[in-house]
């Protein structure tokens, strides 16, 4: 015959209790990684913060009080202007050129009465015009001052001669015209190139160029040395 008393409960074995907890372990390590991780990105937010807002406050600062733009957001900007002529300074050098050479002065009693009339400085040799006139020195710029009038040409001849000398050119063509278009068929510009030639400091010499250059209407001139 069975017994009725209830049966007594095993107890549990040690081992299973602490293969629980082994379980368990990985887990806790993940929720502590995991809450530290939060931290860390919860710090750096708020970090990030107090930099735009220390940004911001340095920006409003230095820039003071600020007013907001039109609803749409937008200036209209007109274009560039165009770039100043300093008329006045053209004008004072002009002037200036015009003053250095001038009209009145006489080169004729200067000149050499050969065949066709040259220029030296005192102290530069006869032989210095036989090489100019031989082409000893090649020519390496020129102008033309056909079709100038006066005022015009003196001008554009003392900046052609100050240019030449700053760029350290010796031999220079000027073509200044037969006058055969001029009243009376008279070389009027020739003399007068012949006289601002003279007054050029710059200028140690000039000789009538040849036939194939320009013959009686252009002259070979050569530059003293040096900037």
């Amino acid at each position: 015959m069975a017994s009725d008393a209830p049966r007594k409960a095993r107890p549990r074995s040690p081992g299973v209790k602490v293969r629980a907890l082994q379980d368990l372990q990985p887990v806790r390590l993940k929720l502590a990684e995991a809450h530290a991780q939060a931290q860390a990105l919860a710090a750096a937010q708020a970090l990030a913060a107090r930099q735009r807002e220390a940004e911001k406050n340095l920006f409003v600062r230095a820039v003071g009080q600020v007013q907001r733009l039109p609803e749409h957001d937008q200036v209209r900007l007109s274009g560039p202007g165009p770039a100043p002529i300093a008329l006045q300074r053209q004008k004072d050098n002009e002037a200036v050129l015009r003053d250095c050479l001038s009209d009145e002065f006489d080169a004729s009693t200067l000149l050499d009465t050969d065949d066709a009339l040259s220029f030296r400085r005192p102290g530069i040799g006869r032989d210095v015009i036989h090489k100019l006139r031989k082409g000893d020195w090649s020519i390496q710029r020129e102008i033309d001052l056909h079709g100038l009038r006066s005022d015009e040409a003196r001008v554009a001849l003392a900046e052609f001669i100050r240019q030449a000398h700053r760029q350290g050119l010796r031999c220079l063509r000027v073509v200044h015209g037969k006058g055969l278009g001029s009243p009376g068929k008279t070389p009027v510009l020739k003399s007068k190139v012949h006289s601002w030639l003279v007054q050029k400091s710059q200028v140690m010499a000039f000789v009538q160029a040849k036939p194939a250059e320009g013959g009686a209407g252009a002259l070979v001139v050569l530059l003293k040395s040096g900037v």
